[in-house]
């Protein structure tokens, strides 16, 4: 008997074992076709209990004609995950080739977390269309955001289709949402930068001008003799006016730049604001600050300062409330700040068509400066209940203390 001499380990297949290959690939790719197209409604799985048996229940032709033509994932899975159908644009998101897709486990593209999270999301009975996002884990070991739009199918049978899913590739979407965040951050720096030049005109030039006229007024209030009594009144009133014209534009001047932010810090101007607000409105205003003399990153104090003056504006506008309580506090990693007021509230989600349109984006303002800095906003009010507006910023190493030498610091400029 003649034995079979080996073949290197580098030289090319035999024929036969050429034929063999191509005959079981063209047979693959025959079943993918005739899953595809409707000619056949059942899979063969291998697993470690033998090969199983699965049917795809309302797999007609003219649906997976629509299904292939979709731009989104689409996937038919069993109970324990095994994909028993995916569709082309799935196999795109994942950068790997359809017959390695089908017959495979979901659990194969996704990372631990987020498999606990749909596992967690089928556990509480999602209602039928609900939506997660997800990471897919893709051949190239890349990940892509998805949102997954999830749906249970009829029937109970372990070798039938349980559950549906549509995937819609998030990653344009979120690039399209970084490309308006870091607009939003130069139109932010472009504001500030207006702010604190407009400050600075009305400090150095308005204030100094109306403070060179206050003094000759009341010079000649003084020359005024005091049988001109008509004139010297007049003159009393025209020195009165330009006190408090001064004191107005000095307090607008502190509004749109305030220089004690930077001298200072956030808890003073927090405190400057409160009097001020409490003094101009009526409105009482209690002030918590813990720890009392806690100092941060300057973009931050800023952010968090801005968001109380647009906060308290709307109370004024439109809470009609008698208190405000404010408490910023420092949680490890993370500075909070909470406005409350005891005012009229409102709908957060169904606004009334009387606010104006200004009013709806201050709010939307709020959120997105929240958003420069790396934090959220929420808003919690109902009508007759009041309204209570938290922020939370996370604190990195490089923002958990005031740094001068801050680019963005450099480009403010106290007034």
């Amino acid at each position: 008997m003649k034995t079979p001499r080996p073949r290197p380990a580098n030289g090319p297949a035999p024929r036969g074992e050429l034929a063999d290959l191509r005959a079981r690939l063209a047979a693959a790719e025959d079943t993918l076709r005739a899953i595809r197209t409707g000619e056949v409604d059942t899979v063969m799985v291998p697993g470690k209990a033998g090969t199983q048996v699965f049917t795809l229940d309302g797999a007609e032709h003219i649906y997976r004609e629509l299904i292939e033509s979709m731009n989104e994932g689409a996937l038919t899975l069993t109970a324990n995950k095994t994909i028993l159908y995916a569709n082309q644009c799935f196999a795109r998101m994942v950068k790997s080739p359809l017959e390695q897709v089908m017959g495979s486990s979901l659990r194969r593209f996704l990372s631990a977390a987020d498999r606990a999270a749909i596992k967690t999301f089928l556990k509480s009975g999602g209602r039928a269309g609900a939506k997660i996002q997800v990471r897919l884990l893709a051949g190239d070991a890349s990940m892509v955001p998805v949102r997954l739009s999830i749906r249970r199918l009829p029937g109970k049978a372990r070798n039938r289709a349980a559950i549906g899913m549509v995937l819609t590739d998030m990653s344009e979407s979120l690039r399209q949402e970084e490309r308006l965040r870091a607009l939003t951050q130069r139109v932010v720096l472009a504001q500030e930068n207006e702010r604190g030049r407009v400050a600075r005109e009305l400090h150095d030039n308005i204030t100094q001008l109306l403070c060179g006229i206050l003094v000759r007024s009341q010079t000649l209030a003084d020359q005024l003799p005091e049988a001109n009594g008509p004139a010297k009144a007049t003159a009393v009133v025209i020195r009165d006016l330009l006190g408090e014209t001064a004191e107005e534009v000095e307090r607008i001047s502190r509004n749109l730049r305030p220089g004690v932010l930077e001298q200072l810090g956030l808890v003073a101007v927090l405190r400057a604001a409160g009097t001020t607000f409490t003094k101009r409105t009526g409105v009482a205003l209690k002030l918590t600050c813990t720890p009392p003399t806690l100092r941060l990153a300057d973009d931050i104090e800023l952010t968090l300062y801005r968001i109380l003056q647009e906060a308290l504006n709307n109370v004024v506008l439109h809470a009609r409330a008698r208190q405000v309580t404010v408490q910023l506090t420092r949680q490890k990693d993370l500075v909070q700040l909470v406005i409350h007021d005891d005012g009229v509230g409102f709908d957060p989600e169904h606004q009334p068509a009387r606010r104006k349109k200004s009013d709806r984006l201050s709010l939307l303002g709020m959120r997105e400066r929240a958003s420069y800095v790396g934090g959220s906003l929420s808003i919690k009010s109902a009508p007759g209940n009041g309204t209570t507006i938290t922020v939370q910023i996370p604190l990195s190493p490089a923002t958990k203390q005031k740094n001068p030498a801050r680019a963005v610091n450099n480009q403010f400029k106290p007034a």
